[in-house]
């Protein structure tokens, strides 16, 4: 029994010791890990093709808005180059729902109205929190970003997980020059 014991005890801090050291993920940044080695598809989306008009904190795609936090320089230029934009969110969210959707009526229903994409409008939104998913193996020509993303009309949160790649980076490129030149390969919305 005391042999049993022993082991237990030298198993538990043995492994809280080699956790220690190898750095941990906290529960959420754990998930974005399992989410991009389990159901990460690369695709290519297309660069807003409008007029956008940057002001303040804001940024304006022909008729909709984003508003972002004024210091986060990495937002601001991911906006201005077209990279996210309003309606790629409205097009995404209508996709999503029309692929995970198991509800016929709610399909039919959606198929019924003059104005489909109405009901996923993505306008005035709110980006806070950008940051630059270092945890992540990523290849060396892309990086990956998570946006938090907040809807004055639901009251509700979402998460942006984001791959820009730019296909001429260098290693040694700034953020900002790897941005100019990148594209949108990723997308997913995850709402919390």
């Amino acid at each position: 029994m005391k042999v049993l014991f022993s082991l237990s005890l030298f198993f538990i801090f043995s492994i809280s010791t080699f956790s220690q050291k190898k750095g941990v993920l906290s529960i959420k940044d754990q998930a974005i890990v399992e989410h991009f080695n389990n159901n990460y598809k690369k695709k290519n989306y297309k660069k807003f093709t409008g007029k956008i008009i940057a002001k303040d904190n804001k940024v304006q795609f022909d008729d909709k808005v984003i508003f972002y936090d004024k210091s986060d320089k990495i937002a601001s230029l991911i906006l201005t180059e077209g990279l996210i934009y309003p309606q790629l969110l409205t097009d995404y969210q209508m996709e999503k729902f029309m692929n995970e959707t198991t509800d016929k009526t709610q399909k039919r229903f959606l198929r019924l109205q003059k104005n489909p994409k109405a009901t996923f409008d993505v306008n005035n939104i709110n980006f806070t929190d950008l940051t630059e998913l270092g945890f992540l193996d990523t290849p060396a020509k892309s990086k990956r970003f998570k946006i938090t993303c907040r809807d004055s009309k639901l009251g509700n949160s979402n998460m942006y997980l984001i791959e820009l790649t730019n296909k001429h980076a260098e290693k040694n490129a700034t953020i900002e020059d790897f941005i100019r030149n990148s594209t949108l390969t990723y997308l997913y919305q995850k709402t919390y």
